[in-house]
């Protein structure tokens, strides 16, 4: 049973390990967040397209930074994804990981 769980575990790490390595990293200026709401909205229309992890907005820097499957998402599909919001919020590459 021991060797059981430990194999179990292992293949677990292993395949959270392996999902880790193909997520990808996009830091995205937002140039037009001027309020409170700006990050919510931006950080929403982010999260809705397919293969995003995760999504935090920094009002303060005007910078977004999204977690995703680059075989699901591509940087493209998020710069869109904001700025086709109600409020359009046109983003800028600034660096992928």
């Amino acid at each position: 049973m021991k060797k059981l769980i430990a194999v179990l575990v292992a293949t677990a790490l292993s395949a959270s390990t392996a999902l880790a390595e193909e997520l990808r990293k996009v830091t995205l200026d937002v140039t037009k967040m001027d309020c409170a709401v700006c990050p919510i909205t931006v950080r929403k229309a982010v999260e809705k397209v397919h293969g995003v992890a995760s999504a935090k907005v920094d009002f303060a820097g005007k910078r977004t930074q999204v977690v995703f499957d680059p075989n699901k998402a591509s940087v493209d599909a998020l710069t869109n994804a904001t700025a086709t919001t109600d409020s359009s919020y046109p983003t800028h590459v600034r660096q992928v990981q």
